[in-house]
């Protein structure tokens, strides 16, 4: 008992600064096995902009509208674009600065325990991870690192003037400069889907939590449930989705997105259930966007085919036979044009190009 005492006494490990990391031994080298620390500081986005943001006009009028003294360092704020300023002093190592912005250490977890020994040759993951450096080759671990900050804003500050955001794990990891093994990435079109899944459990989440959600978001979450009760056909693995008579349940919509996300994260992925993803959701979005239900709003079928398009990205991106496919190149194309704008949305239209899809990626 005396033991559990004084494990339970020991304080949270501490944050060591991404200097900790830089060293040209390890994390600061010019070699691409070695470079990860530069290619943070000088490409990524995460490193300056995110506080950088901040001081900028437009964040200056959103904390006005929401009577914010200062941007810079109101917690609101800071939580994802410098989240560093929440660490508390005592837990703030030698080479801690608040100024790196989204840092190794925001992704990877605090250092301290596992600085020293996550190169040892004789540690596995399962080390790594004990000690607390986060396992970010679990897809499931890495969409919770980040969906949280590249998904949720509060209506308040949506209503403030804060751009929507839309988490797509898959599609953003690509955009991210590469400072990771390839071979250890995972599938992307995996990644997409165990991201969307946590997506949607976090928009019920908040909507369990928010009673003056946007329109905006409540058609965002419809559009995307509707995606993912398609996609969890596909594979018997997969949890199916509760009945759908009363959508507006979220807590039972927010744990069935859960364990679905939970569950793609543990399946030994195959080309085969890509390619039964892109058919299933394309067929499914043929169907719907052809008979165009009257009793659905236009902004409904404007969020289905926004994140149909994005789910036929990186399904087409996750299929080596469909890359150079220039006719569903060119069809995809259009339908990102057609889905661009919620007002001027027209589903036959767009119903009609992505049948033209449908023909170019089925002679594949």
């Amino acid at each position: 008992m005396a033991l559990v005492s004084a494990q339970a006494a020991e304080p949270p490990p501490k944050l060591l600064g991404a200097n900790s990391c830089a060293s040209s031994s390890c994390h600061g080298g010019g070699g691409v096995k070695q470079n990860q620390v530069l290619v943070w500081s000088l490409k990524d986005f995460h490193s300056q902009r995110p506080p950088a943001t901040l001081a900028t006009a437009r964040s200056k009028q959103i904390a006005d509208a929401l009577a914010i003294k200062d941007p810079v360092a109101d917690a609101r704020c800071t939580t994802c674009h410098a989240p560093l300023n929440s660490v508390p002093e005592i837990l703030r190592g030698e080479n801690f600065k608040v100024s790196e912005g989204v840092t190794c250490e925001s992704c990877h977890g605090p250092a301290e325990n596992w600085l020293r020994s996550h190169t040892r040759q004789d540690w596995t993951r399962a080390d790594r991870t004990a000690s607390g450096m986060r396992d970010l080759q679990n897809l499931y671990v890495r969409a919770n690192t980040c969906v949280a900050c590249h998904q949720n804003v509060d209506a308040d500050i949506l209503n403030a003037g804060h751009p929507e955001l839309i988490f797509e794990l898959d599609g953003q990891s690509v955009a991210e400069p590469i400072h990771w093994s390839i071979e250890k990435n995972g599938n992307g079109a995996q990644a997409w889907l165990i991201g969307q899944a946590v997506a949607l459990r976090e928009m019920s989440w908040q909507a369990t939590r928010e009673a003056s959600a946007t329109d905006a978001q409540g058609f965002r979450w419809r559009g995307l449930l509707w995606l993912l009760s398609s996609a969890s056909t596909v594979d018997s693995r997969f949890p199916k989705c509760p009945p759908l008579a009363d959508p507006l349940k979220t807590e039972a919509i927010q744990a069935w997105s859960d364990q679905f996300a939970r569950t793609t994260a543990t399946l030994d992925w195959s080309s085969e259930i890509s390619r039964k993803l892109l058919t299933t959701v394309v067929g499914d979005g043929l169907r719907d966007f052809m008979e165009s239900d009257k009793t659905l709003s236009q902004q409904v079928y404007a969020r289905r085919a926004e994140r149909l398009v994005l789910a036929l990205d990186r399904l087409v991106a996750a299929l080596p036979e469909l890359k150079n496919n220039a006719p569903a190149q060119s069809a995809l194309n259009q339908l990102f044009k057609l889905a661009q704008s919620a007002p001027d949305f027209n589903s036959k239209q767009f119903a009609t190009v992505l049948e033209d899809f449908s023909h170019a990626t089925w002679q594949n």
